[in-house]
C-alpha cells in the first residue's frame, strides 16, 4: 500500500515538473519572439527646389478593408498615416500648391473627399493621431485632387521633382511643391 502511494506521489511530481517546464518554455518563446507591427513607422526624404523634405509616418496596410469613405471617412480630419500623426519637415521655405510654407516641422493632416482633398500643415508636429487636432494651429491649407492609382497594399509617400504623393489602396494624392 505504501509503495502504491509513493509511486503515485512520484508520478504526480514528474507530471507537475513536465507541465511546469513546458509552460516556462512557452512563456520564454512568446516573450522573446518579435511581434509584427501592423503599421510600422517609415520615413522618406528628398530634395525639392533646394529644400530637403522629410515625411515621417505610420504605414498601415489595406488588409482587405475598404479604405476610402469607410476606414478613413470622407470630410473628416485624418492623420495621413497610422498611430502618431505624420510629420512633415522642410529645411527651407517652399511653395505648396502656390502658397508659401515656411521652413519647419509640421503635423501633416488631410480632409479626404471623393473629388478633392484638403491638405493641412499644422504647427503641432508631435501628437497622437488627430484626436487633439486644433484647426486654429493650422499654418497652411491647400486643396488637391486625388487620382486613381495602381494598388498599394501599404501607405507610402514618394517625393519627386514636382512635390510629393501619398499613395494607398488604389489612390494617389499628388501635392505640387516648389
Amino acid at each position: 500500500m505504501k509503495t502504491t502511494i509513493r509511486l503515485k506521489a512520484v508520478l504526480f511530481l514528474v507530471a507537475a515538473c513536465m507541465f511546469t517546464s513546458a509552460s516556462f518554455a512557452q512563456m520564454t518563446a512568446t516573450a522573446t519572439a518579435p511581434k509584427k507591427v501592423l503599421s510600422p513607422r517609415d520615413s522618406v526624404n528628398g530634395v525639392v527646389n533646394g529644400a530637403t523634405i522629410t515625411i515621417n509616418y505610420g504605414s498601415p496596410s489595406v488588409r482587405g478593408r475598404q479604405i476610402w469613405g469607410k476606414l478613413v471617412p470622407y470630410d473628416s480630419v485624418w492623420r495621413t498615416g497610422a498611430n502618431e500623426a505624420t510629420r512633415f519637415t522642410t529645411t527651407k521655405d517652399i511653395t505648396v500648391e502656390g502658397k508659401t510654407l515656411p521652413a519647419g516641422t509640421y503635423g501633416f493632416f488631410a480632409i479626404p473627399g471623393e473629388k478633392t482633398w484638403t491638405i493641412i500643415f499644422n504647427s503641432v508636429a508631435n501628437q497622437w493621431g488627430a484626436f487633439k487636432y486644433d484647426a486654429s494651429k493650422d499654418v497652411l491649407r491647400v486643396t488637391v485632387k486625388p487620382k486613381t492609382s495602381i494598388q498599394h497594399e501599404s501607405l507610402v509617400y514618394k517625393i519627386n521633382g514636382d512635390g510629393f504623393e501619398l499613395m494607398w489602396d488604389q489612390l494617389k494624392v499628388p501635392v505640387k511643391t516648389k
